[in-house]
């Protein structure tokens, strides 16, 4: 038990750093980039970009952690891969001016756009992405019901401090201090900061001891390749050739990734959507919050000539911004500590419709509001839905896992028991073998009995469906989760793509919160349709 708390610790010094950039990211880069000469309506679209490529490669890159075969684990790999990225972020973002003037002379403000740009990009998948494996993980480590929602209340509760460090840094003005004078100024002191506490985060996923594979299998060869290629910067294969195999493999690869992803379960599809409806009014809010701040109730102008009285009003109100998601992040730590107290007391299906309600009522009363106090207020209690989000759809998802018979039948399965029927065909025994070894829970097979034939662990059945058709393989843990972070990508995608044209369209920044709160109403309905229990899935069959 002490090793398995110790693993949840070291993993979760990881998830802390990473939210610590992430959310001190949220804060600078609309700014960063409103300075740099970026109109809004395409610094919201730069802000997309990561999450659309987080949709478009996390779904793989998670299938293939399911099927991974290394001595460093299944999720590891991918972590470090992952985190190079976010360390070029790091490093490239506050520095893009002196490098675009160190590579050339002419075109330096295009060029220092594009590094800036490219350089967001990185940092926003690689640091959202990240954090598919991380949760896997999490998952692997504690597979049971209330295990993992404990497990995923401590994740939240290091989530939220490390978002607290995240938007507390940016809050205090540290142009006073020589060493912010010598790196630059404010924003490049921060991220040097940001870099020597992702470094240390980093170094201790080395002590993690999470499980691996000792054997490699048919079935996982293919995704090996992928694995390979993801960790070339560790040295584990050199040769050119290796690179050449991996892209072949990845296209082989994704016709199976369709074929999964094409037959999702019903309970894992309306938590999907609930969960995209209920990210795109948050991220709503979060993305745009500082902006809303400076331009509406400090009157500031990001774009003003620096030292000017509308540029100090905006980057006052920035500050002011911060402190708003700090109380965020700190009320989310709160209700991570008594998540398991509160889904005890009125049911997760309570907690998760109020936690929108009380978004949709925080984001209407910023709408008519020009106090910066109740402002301030609103912005910490949405601090909650940010708890519920980051908890009950992984806790949920895990329940589904737990008991896939259940869950991932269309139909009320077909349970057999006899010595005949099992007799009559090879998907007869596989299913029997899944039932006195309980299944093959978040992609760990169990060894079969030495009594029963002799069955790949690759091969193990769900459940048997009178009606499902073909046999299916089974679903891995890190393939669900990927689908559902690629709601919160997706819900970046879309708020990116239109909201500044929205703000522009009615020259006012208070469209943010009138976006926010009507897709938070949208959230609710949606959010019914959830099942939270077996007896609810029981109802729809």
């Amino acid at each position: 038990m002490r090793n398995r708390i110790l693993d949840m610790f070291l993993v979760n010094v990881l998830t802390c750093g990473l939210e610590i950039c992430m959310a001190t990211g949220t804060i600078y880069i609309p700014p960063l980039l409103l300075e740099a000469g970026v109109q809004e309506r395409f610094m919201t679209m730069v802000l997309g970009i990561g999450p659309v490529l987080g949709l478009i490669f996390v779904p793989p890159l998670g299938s293939a952690s399911d099927r991974c075969c290394s001595r460093y684990g299944r999720r590891r790999p991918f972590i470090w891969a992952l985190c190079v990225g976010v360390l070029l972020g790091l490093v490239v973002i506050p520095h893009a001016s002196q490098i675009a003037s160190l590579i050339s002379e002419h075109h330096q403000h295009g060029l220092e756009v594009l590094l800036l740009v490219s350089s967001i990009c990185v940092l926003g998948f690689c640091g959202q992405a990240c954090f598919t494996p991380l949760e896997a993980l999490v998952s692997d480590l504690y597979p049971g019901e209330a295990e993992s929602r404990q497990a995923f209340s401590v994740f939240s509760i290091m989530l939220s401090l490390g978002g607290c460090i995240g938007y507390l840094l940016p809050a205090v003005d540290w142009t006073g201090l020589g060493a912010s004078s010598y790196l630059g100024g404010q924003e490049a002191f921060i991220y040097f900061l940001l870099t020597g506490i992702f470094l240390m985060c980093l170094m201790t996923t080395v002590l993690i001891s999470e499980q691996t594979v000792g054997v490699v299998t048919e079935s996982s060869r293919k995704s090996l390749s992928l694995y390979t290629l993801c960790c070339w910067p560790f040295g584990l294969f050199s040769r050119a050739q290796t690179l050449k195999h991996a892209v072949v493999d990845l296209f082989a690869f994704m016709p199976r990734l369709w074929s999964l992803c094409s037959h999702v379960p019903r309970v894992i599809t309306r938590l999907f959507v609930a969960e995209l409806c209920s990210w795109m009014a948050l991220m709503t809010f979060v993305l745009f919050y500082t902006d809303f701040v400076g331009e509406g109730l400090y009157d500031g102008v990001p774009n003003a000539n620096p030292g000017s009285p509308e540029r100090l009003r905006y980057e006052e109100g920035v500050r002011a911004a911060s402190l708003g998601l700090f109380l965020q992040c700190v009320a989310s730590v709160s209700f991570s500590i008594l998540m398991e107290r509160m889904v005890e007391c009125v049911g997760a299906r309570v907690l998760y419709l109020s936690s929108l309600v009380l978004l949709a009522l925080s984001t209407a009363i910023m709408i008519f509001s020009k106090s910066i106090i109740l402002v301030t207020v609103m912005a910490a209690m949405t601090g909650y839905t940010f708890c519920i989000l980051q908890i009950l759809p992984y806790t949920l998802a895990c329940l589904y896992h737990s008991d896939k018979q259940v869950f991932f039948s269309s139909n009320r399965p077909k349970l057999l028991s006899s010595k005949e029927d099992l007799a009559d065909s090879p998907q007869k025994q596989i299913s029997a073998l899944y039932r006195n070894t309980n299944g093959c829970l978040n992609g760990h097979a169990a060894a079969p009995s030495t009594t029963k034939p002799a069955v790949s662990p690759c091969l193990v059945s769900l459940y048997v469906d009178t009606s499902a058709g073909p046999y299916q393989p089974p679903r891995g843990m890190c393939l669900d989760m990927a689908i559902l972070d690629s709601a919160y990508f997706l819900s970046q995608v879309i708020p990116s793509l239109f909201m500044g044209s929205i703000v522009q369209l009615f020259s006012s920044v208070t469209a943010y919160m009138v976006c926010a709160s009507l897709l938070s109403l949208l959230a609710v309905v949606f959010s019914s349709r959830i099942v939270f229990t077996r007896q609810e899935m029981e109802m729809l069959k």
